[in-house]
């Protein structure tokens, strides 16, 4: 079938087209579904300063464009698409978008986050009308005119000094007492340096108001509990992000803030589907680490699938009956035993087939079959795809037994 691929990648920011690169490269049918231009989040920062072999810094849209190419250039198909819903359990695995059906061996979720609102009075009504999300969109908008900045992260700090190329002057809202920001302390400093960057200290925004722009900001004092509305034609708002997982909550493990849990090598709890970048549960969001994750995360899935694919031919798809021996190759008396199976799967091959399996490296098995590398060597016994035996020890009696032969 045309729409059934290799790897399935869903995102097509820093972590969606890193996989694509790597899946791509590694001569899997790779997709890549993404509803808009490629690049995510990181396509909306004009400046990067902190991505390896790029000192003198680099842009956001320039950087992401260049690894879609790189994508585009090794064999990765890019579906302009949304998607409405997934069904991870099928096989293979069904994505659901607007335009069409989709099929992937392998599963990448990487939709990434999306801005965290204030949800204060006025903001989505006014949303697009004088409130953002993205200076990098939107500052030629405000040339000349009088916006606030709100938060003091790096995206803040950062941010709020690219809008004083366009704006007659930036003023920054941070929660914290005077001096104090969550930013980098490059950024901060810099910014602290900047004439056209005003700051407004422990103070939290009550409202965004205006009829069909905006007009001000209501601004409160934590400290003195003093209320005041401050005029300003537009707002930027930086305070964090939220995880996209609504589509795939109830189908792989979450943590309490809606976050991906993943191992190290980007596996989610459902089997053949991996999470990389801003989704997942992590200790740094930034580009670099979300390339990383897409890198991990593309390598464990082809792995994922080399192994489903022989297993299924081999075992599962086999006509006749099926003995599995798993083995650990550093245990040599365990290894030695194995030669006992051998010899009788070759006195016995009109009716019994045997594969050997590597228990250490073999990443599919253990963790469907719940493999404990510390009880090895194991036998299995499968019938038309079904298990039907286990035995620990080897023996020919055993596998008599086991085999009923």
């Amino acid at each position: 079938m045309d729409n059934v691929y290799d790897l399935l990648i869903l995102g097509g920011g820093p972590a969606g087209l890193a996989a694509g690169v790597y899946g791509a490269r590694a001569r899997m049918k790779t997709a890549i579904i993404e509803k808009g231009r490629p690049g995510g989040q990181a396509a909306t920062t004009e400046e990067l300063e902190n991505y390896p072999g790029f000192r003198k810094g680099t842009t956001g849209p320039g950087l992401t464009q260049a690894m879609a190419d790189h994508a585009l250039e090794f064999g990765a198909e890019f579906i302009k698409d949304t998607i409405m819903s997934l069904d991870l359990f099928s096989s293979p695995r069904k994505v659901v978008g607007r335009k069409g059906e989709y099929c992937g061996k392998a599963i990448i979720y990487a939709l990434g986050a999306e801005p965290r609102m204030l949800r204060v009075e006025g903001e989505g009504r006014l949303r697009g009308k004088g409130v953002s999300y993205c200076a990098t969109c939107d500052a030629d908008l405000f040339e000349e005119l009088d916006v606030l900045v709100v938060g003091s992260g790096d995206a803040a700090i950062e941010e709020a000094e690219y809008l004083t190329k366009f704006a007659e002057q930036v003023t920054v809202v941070v929660i914290h007492d005077e001096g104090k920001v969550d930013a980098n302390r490059v950024s901060a400093e810099r910014a602290f340096k900047n004439p056209k960057l005003k700051w407004i200290w422990n103070s939290t925004v009550k409202s965004i108001n205006g009829d069909e722009l905006v007009e001000s900001v209501t601004l409160k004092n934590i400290k003195t509990g003093e209320e005041f509305s401050y005029p300003a034609n537009g707002i930027f708002i930086y305070i964090g992000t939220t995880p996209i997982t609504g589509q795939i909550e109830g189908q792989v493990k979450l943590n309490d803030q809606g976050y991906i849990i993943t191992d190290e090598k980007m596996a989610t709890s459902a089997e053949g589907v991996f999470a990389a970048g801003d989704v997942r549960v992590k200790y740094l969001r930034q580009v670099i680490t979300a390339a990383a994750d897409g890198a991990i995360a593309a390598v464990a899935a082809e792995k994922y699938v080399h192994e489903t694919e022989i297993w299924d031919k081999e075992v599962l798809k086999a006509e006749q009956p099926v003995l599995v021996a798993y083995y650990d190759p550093t245990d040599m008396a365990g290894t030695e035993k194995i030669g006992v199976v051998d010899q009788f799967v070759r006195e016995h091959q009109d009716r019994l087939s045997l594969v050997k399996v590597d228990a250490t490296r073999n990443e599919l098995v253990e963790r469907r079959y719940g493999i404990d590398r510390n009880k090895l060597p194991l036998m299995h016994l499968f019938v038309k795809g079904e298990l039907q035996g286990v035995s620990h020890e080897i023996s020919v009696e055993n596998l008599r037994e086991l085999t009923r032969i």
